[in-house]
């Protein structure tokens, strides 16, 4: 069976740090005034009684995703595992994309393309975790393949309630938050 990417994000272990945001920036050269992921606070409830949920956030590399099917050159792409990518070389920084994404995942770079959370391909192609899992102080990000019952990923997503984002919007996100 082919590999499926995805990650799950445990609330209950980020603390905000942005640790993930700065490792991805650094190990993708992603420039100064941009992210292709962001740490976010949800507040819910009401006053008095207020919760607050920190939550590492990214593309969402969906199973039916509206940016690749947007996409009037191809540019967007489903690559291996499921990774929602961009070839820049085709990309004319139309923004049709960006338009269609509902997690607001992607910019336009300043080279001209449209630029997204890769999942860090160029790492998992060789068995590494993406950058942003490896640094994280609290273990709350997991990555693996969901088509594999006993990776780590899917023992999680077993085991633990999570929601995802934006299911409402069809895209099968295969971003998972732990609750």
């Amino acid at each position: 069976m082919a590999k499926r990417y995805a990650m799950a994000m445990d609330t209950r272990l980020c603390v905000g740090c942005t640790a993930c945001v700065l490792a991805c920036k650094t190990e993708n050269n992603v420039p100064d005034g941009y992210t292709r992921d962001w740490v976010e606070e949800v507040v819910s409830g009401t006053f008095p009684t207020l919760q607050l949920e920190l939550r590492s956030n990214r593309c969402q590399h969906c199973d039916n995703a509206p940016c690749v099917s947007a996409c009037p050159t191809g540019a967007s792409y489903i690559g291996p595992g499921g990774v929602v990518l961009v070839n820049a070389d085709k990309c004319t920084g139309c923004k049709a994309c960006i338009a269609s994404c509902p997690y607001n995942a992607r910019f336009v770079h300043p080279k001209g393309h449209v630029d997204k959370c890769t999942f860090c391909t160029h790492r998992t192609a060789k068995g590494k975790q993406p950058a942003c899992v490896t640094v994280c102080p609290t273990s709350a990000l997991v990555f693996g393949d969901r088509n594999d019952p006993d990776s780590s990923i899917s023992q999680l997503l077993r085991s633990r309630r999570y929601k995802r984002a934006n299911v409402e919007a069809g895209t099968k996100p295969n971003m998972f938050f732990l609750i």
